[in-house]
């Protein structure tokens, strides 16, 4: 642990959280006689960190999805409603890596994994609104593309 349990927790919620569980689990292996319930509690502990990583995994798939409309579908008067969300989306990642920065190393696989499932969102949704897109691809954004400022059509911030 890096410094004290009170400093991890201001510095980084989900690794606080997940060395506060391990701490708890251990402490019920060494027979400490407390009238607690150890394991539940270390499961809620892991819990919070969990959570943490569903809110990302979440808003990533948002910014994806908004970015694959922005990308395929050629309605002219969402557009900048689509641009609010991921710009809005993002603000909140940034906050939440700001609070748990070992979730950055989470980012690029929730991209990778999110990145089918917002393909066939996208496909569907935009069907509803009558756009014949046909089925579309899982996208390859990077990392940068989707926390930065890119948005689909900006070619000058990254290569294709």
């Amino acid at each position: 642990m890096s410094g004290s349990p009170a400093r991890l927790y201001d510095e980084d919620f989900v690794r606080w959280s997940e060395e506060q569980s391990r701490a708890l689990r251990e402490a019920a292996r060494s027979g400490v006689n407390l009238p607690l319930d150890w394991e539940n509690l270390a499961e809620e502990v892991e819990s919070l960190g969990r959570s943490q990583r569903r809110e990302l995994r979440s808003r990533i798939a948002v910014i994806l999805e908004h970015l694959l409309k922005l990308e395929r579908s050629p309605a002219a008067d969402p557009r900048s409603g689509w641009m609010e969300t991921i710009a809005r989306e993002r603000s909140e990642i940034e906050l939440l890596l700001k609070d748990s920065p070992s979730l950055r190393g989470d980012v690029g696989r929730m991209i990778a994994e999110e990145s089918s499932r917002a393909a066939r969102l996208t496909s569907r949704v935009l069907r509803l609104h009558g756009e014949d897109v046909g089925n579309i691809a899982p996208p390859t954004y990077i990392e940068e593309q989707v926390l930065g400022d890119w948005f689909p059509g900006d070619l000058l911030a990254f290569p294709p």
